[in-house]
C-alpha cells in the first residue's frame, strides 16, 4: 500500500461522500449563502443610495444656507441703509427746526429791539421837550427880568397875533 496512491475503494467512497456533501450544500447551503450575499449586496446598495441622497440633501442645505446668508446680508444692508436715511432725515428735520427756532428768536429780538428803540426815542423826546421848556423858561425869565424886556415881549406877541 502506497501512501501516495489511494486505494480504488477509498477513492470511490470519497467521491460518493463528496457528491453527497456537494448535493447537501447545493440544496441547502448555497442558497442561504447566496441569499445572504444578495441581502448584503442590497444593504450595501441601499446604504450607497442613502449616502448619495444624504449628500444631495447636504448640497441642497448648503445652497439654502448660502441663499439664507445672502438674504440676511442683503437685509442687513437694507436695514443699515434705512437707518442712515432715517438719521439723515432726523438731522435735516433738526436743522430745519433749529433754523425756524433761530428765526423766531431773531424776529422776537428784532421786535424787542424795535420796541426798546421806540421807548428810548419817546424818552429822549420827552427829555428834549422838558429841556426845551426849561431852557425857554430860563431865556424868558432872563428877558422878562427887566421892565423893558417885558414890554418888548408883549409888543412882539401882539405883532404876531395881528
Amino acid at each position: 500500500m502506497n501512501l501516495m496512491l489511494p486505494d480504488s475503494g477509498l477513492l470511490f467512497w470519497m467521491t460518493i461522500i463528496f457528491a453527497v456533501v456537494f448535493f447537501i450544500l447545493a440544496k441547502f447551503g448555497f442558497p442561504v449563502i447566496t441569499g445572504m450575499v444578495e441581502k448584503r449586496t442590497k444593504r450595501i446598495d441601499d446604504a450607497i443610495g442613502a449616502a448619495r441622497e444624504a449628500e444631495t440633501r447636504l448640497r441642497s442645505l448648503a445652497q439654502d444656507q448660502e441663499r439664507i446668508i445672502a438674504e440676511a446680508q442683503a437685509e442687513h444692508g437694507r436695514i443699515l441703509k434705512e437707518a442712515a436715511e432715517e438719521r439723515e432725515k432726523m438731522i435735516v428735520a433738526a436743522q430745519e427746526q433749529a433754523r425756524a427756532e433761530a428765526g423766531k428768536i431773531l424776529e422776537e429780538a428784532r421786535e424787542k429791539i424795535q420796541e426798546e428803540k421806540e421807548a428810548a426815542l419817546r424818552d429822549i423826546r420827552r427829555e428834549v421837550a422838558v429841556l426845551s421848556v426849561a431852557i425857554a423858561e430860563k431865556v424868558v425869565r432872563k428877558e422878562l427880568s427887566t421892565a423893558e424886556g417885558q414890554k418888548e415881549m408883549v409888543d412882539r406877541i401882539f405883532d404876531e397875533l395881528s
